[in-house]
């Protein structure tokens, strides 16, 4: 069942500490559309249908990408996308939406994401893996 969009606009806003839910949802939209160029087969579908439709959407039709990015790049992807954000400010706010994302995907879900996904995004998705 997925997550209705004021409800994930809500924790993402929270998370992200933002003044308000269009600034949420700008965030959202990069995040969601960069992640969607990593995710292939039915992990990305299914990631999708615990989104809310308008994320979904997003998600399932990516910004391209060439190759997968390691998260040192899709934080600089990420800033490079969001207006005005440096990378410290964009780190934040993949914190806020991939947390988000985490929490509507489930722990196995997430771990599945996390299996498509270089080392390292753990952390941005809140699930560090166990050392």
């Amino acid at each position: 069942m997925s997550m209705r969009r004021e409800s994930f606009l809500a924790h993402v806003q929270q998370r992200g500490v933002y003044e308000s839910a269009e600034e949420a949802d700008r965030v959202a939209r990069v995040v969601l559309a960069l992640l969607g160029a990593h995710l292939v087969g039915t992990v990305g579908a299914e990631l999708a249908a615990r989104l809310p439709e308008t994320y979904a959407l997003i998600l399932l039709n990516p910004l391209q990408a060439a190759e997968p990015l390691s998260p040192e790049r899709f934080v600089r992807a990420t800033a490079a996308w969001i207006e005005g954000a440096t990378e410290k400010t964009a780190l934040w706010d993949m914190g806020a939406v991939l947390s988000t994302a985490a929490a509507a995907a489930g722990d196995v879900l997430t771990r599945e994401v996390l299996l498509q996904l270089p080392p390292g995004y753990d952390l941005l998705f809140g699930h560090p893996r166990p050392t």
